[in-house]
């Protein structure tokens, strides 16, 4: 492989081989890992109901099917591929547009806060995208029965009695903690334990650090999240109730969970996001190297880095 890409460091095929590259690192992985995102859903909305994730998938398969264990696999990919796009496409943008507008100097300075405020950006405009799907993901996934077979029933379903609001009951923010995390992490993982500069590994070294800074992140944004996560699951779990009568608000259902039913699940779930962002981050900077494009992160000031062939 040349050791020069043939596509421009941040123009517009630049940031166009990104968002593709954040398609394939979101969709694919998070609908890998549906079934264990079924049953944490569904704990997290009836904690007792299962004894454990394998006692999960068998009473699952038992009452449904093989079939019930993907519940939800549908609006997952379609959903988590739109806001991969969002999510790495924009984060790239951002990152560029924000660097430009403080100074080189600047912005390596004080690029802990460059990495919080471009993920901000990109994040507000990743979950947009996401939250409908999201929405019938978990309204499916926490229904027994599930709420509906296919995503276009249930995407009919929701729009018929409660229109747009019915699909967007939450936004969980760990976008920032995502970024910003892998970012430091990767900085740290070059400067603490390796012994060369970045550009100085060849690209399956680089994209190892990769999947390590992404499974350390996913880990902090589990934890960071999680609360979050268990809420939007309750929001789109509760029964619609007929005009006139009294609508469980988010402060009533934080209440009657209290502080310990805002961690329900918490184990599986850095499990699964560990696991997701890892795989993210490397399905993404394997993508990026196969185009010519450096991996991300880096120890380095300069921005021009380059990969070394195997």
């Amino acid at each position: 492989m040349s050791e020069t890409s043939s596509i421009p460091l941040y123009s517009k095929n630049y940031f166009l081989a990104c968002t593709i590259g954040g398609i394939l690192a979101c969709g694919p992985t998070h609908s890998f890992v549906t079934p264990l995102d079924l049953v944490k859903c569904r704990t997290q909305v009836q904690p007792e109901l299962y004894k454990g994730v394998f006692d999960g998938w068998k009473t699952i398969t038992k009452a449904e099917g093989l079939r019930g264990v993907f519940t939800g696999i549908g609006p997952t990919a379609i959903g988590y591929s739109l806001q991969g796009a969002g999510k790495y496409g924009f984060y790239e943008i951002f990152k560029y547009k924000y660097s430009k507008l403080v100074g080189e100097e600047a912005a390596h300075k004080h690029r802990t806060f460059l990495y919080l405020g471009a993920s901000a950006s990109a994040e507000l405009i990743a979950d947009v995208l996401l939250c409908p799907m999201e929405a019938l993901k978990v309204r499916m996934q926490t229904s027994i029965p599930p709420f509906a077979k296919t995503t276009s029933e249930g995407f009919k379903k929701i729009m018929a009695t409660e229109g747009i609001n019915g699909f967007y009951k939450g936004l969980v923010p760990y976008t920032m903690v995502k970024f910003a995390s892998f970012e430091k992490t990767v900085e740290i993982l070059y400067k603490t334990f390796m012994t060369k500069p970045k550009h100085e590994y060849n690209k399956t070294q680089q994209l190892g650090v990769s999947f390590a800074g992404g499974y350390i992140a996913g880990i902090f944004c589990a934890v960071v999240s999680h609360p979050a996560d268990v809420l939007v699951s309750k929001l789109n779990n509760l029964e619609k109730v007929a005009a006139g009568e009294h609508q469980t608000t988010t402060m009533e259902v934080i209440k009657k969970l209290g502080m310990r039913g805002l961690w329900t699940g918490l184990g599986p779930r850095i499990f699964m996001i560990g696991t997701l962002t890892g795989l993210q981050w490397l399905i993404y900077d394997t993508f990026k190297v196969t185009v010519g494009l450096p991996t991300t992160g880096s120890s380095d000031p300069t921005p021009t880095e380059k990969v070394k062939t195997d």
